[in-house]
C-alpha cells in the first residue's frame, strides 16, 4: 500500500482541494450572515451577498454623483500606480545592491550593516516623518513601500548571490573574466529569477504599507476608500474591496510566476 506521504493528487484533485477551503469559508459566511440578518435585517456587520453585489454595482458601474468618476476603477488605478512604482524601484535597488553586497566583499563590509539596520526599523514608525519630509502627495506613499520592502529584498538578493557555487566563479576567472564580466554574465542571469521570486514574496508586505499610507493621507485609492466608509460601518463596501485587493494580488503574483516560468524555465525545472 502506497504511503500517504508519497501520494500526489492529480490535476483535478488539486483544483478541488484548492477550492474546497474557499467554498467552506463562503458557506460559513452565508450561514452566519443569514442568521444575523434574520434577527435584524438592518445589521451592517455581515451583509448578504445580494447587498455586497449591489454595493459593487454602485461603486464599479455607476458614476459618482459628486465627481462623475467610477470609484472602484479610480481607486484601483491609483493604488496600482503607487504599488507598481514602489515595488519596481524596490526590485531595482535590491538587484543592484544585493548583487554588489554578495559579489564584492568591500561593498558587503560597508553596506551590509546599514541594510540590516534599516531593515529593523519599523516602516510604520517613520510614516509621520515621511509625510513631513515628502508632503502628503504621492511620493510619501511610494517611499513607504520602498523603505518597507527594499532592505529585506536586498538581504535576500545578497544571500542568493553568496549561494552561487564558488566553482563557477573560479572557472570564470580562470577563463579571464574580470569582476564586471563575472557579475553580468554569471551572477546576474542566475539572480534574475530569484529576484522575481523575492518580488512575489514582497508583494504582500507592499500592499500592507500601501493600504496604511492611503488610509492616513489620500483622496483616492483602495485603502482610502476602505477607511473612508468604515466610519459608516459599510461592510457591504469594505468586504468587496478586500476581496478585490486579494484578487489583484493573486493576479499580479500569477503573472510574475508565468513570466518567470517563460523567461527562466531552467530555474523552475530544478523544483525551485
Amino acid at each position: 500500500m502506497k504511503k500517504l506521504i508519497n501520494r500526489q493528487p492529480n490535476r483535478y484533485a488539486r483544483w478541488f482541494l484548492g477550492l474546497l477551503p474557499f467554498a467552506l469559508l463562503l458557506a460559513i459566511y452565508i450561514g452566519a450572515s443569514s442568521a444575523r440578518l434574520a434577527e435584524n435585517p438592518d445589521d451592517p456587520l455581515l451583509p448578504s451577498l445580494t447587498q455586497m453585489a449591489e454595493a459593487v454595482e454602485r461603486m464599479a458601474f455607476e458614476p459618482s454623483k459628486r465627481s462623475g468618476d467610477y470609484l472602484l476603477l479610480q481607486d484601483t488605478l491609483a493604488s496600482l500606480q503607487r504599488l507598481g512604482i514602489g515595488i519596481g524601484f524596490s526590485a531595482a535597488l535590491a538587484l543592484i545592491f544585493g548583487i554588489a553586497n554578495g559579489a564584492i566583499p568591500y561593498v558587503r563590509a560597508t553596506l551590509s550593516p546599514l541594510v540590516v539596520g534599516v531593515s529593523l526599523v519599523p516602516p510604520m514608525a517613520i510614516l509621520p516623518i515621511l509625510f513631513i519630509v515628502f508632503g502628503l502627495e504621492e511620493l510619501a506613499k511610494v517611499m513607504l513601500i520602498i523603505i518597507g520592502v527594499t532592505p529585506f529584498m536586498i538581504r535576500d538578493m545578497q544571500q542568493r548571490t553568496l549561494e552561487i557555487p564558488e566553482e563557477q566563479i573560479i572557472k570564470m576567472q580562470t577563463l579571464g573574466a574580470n569582476t564586471w564580466q563575472t557579475i553580468t554574465r554569471l551572477m546576474l542571469p542566475q539572480i534574475m529569477p530569484r529576484l522575481l521570486a523575492t518580488t512575489r514574496l514582497a508583494l504582500g508586505t507592499a500592499w500592507l504599507f500601501l493600504i496604511a499610507a492611503e488610509a492616513i493621507a489620500a483622496t483616492e485609492g483602495l485603502g482610502y476608500r476602505i477607511f473612508l466608509v468604515r466610519r459608516y460601518l459599510s461592510m457591504d463596501v469594505i468586504l468587496p474591496y478586500v476581496l478585490w485587493i486579494t484578487l489583484l494580488a493573486l493576479v499580479i503574483d500569477f503573472l510574475l510566476n508565468r513570466w518567470s516560468r517563460w523567461r527562466y524555465p531552467w530555474f523552475h525545472a530544478t523544483g525551485q
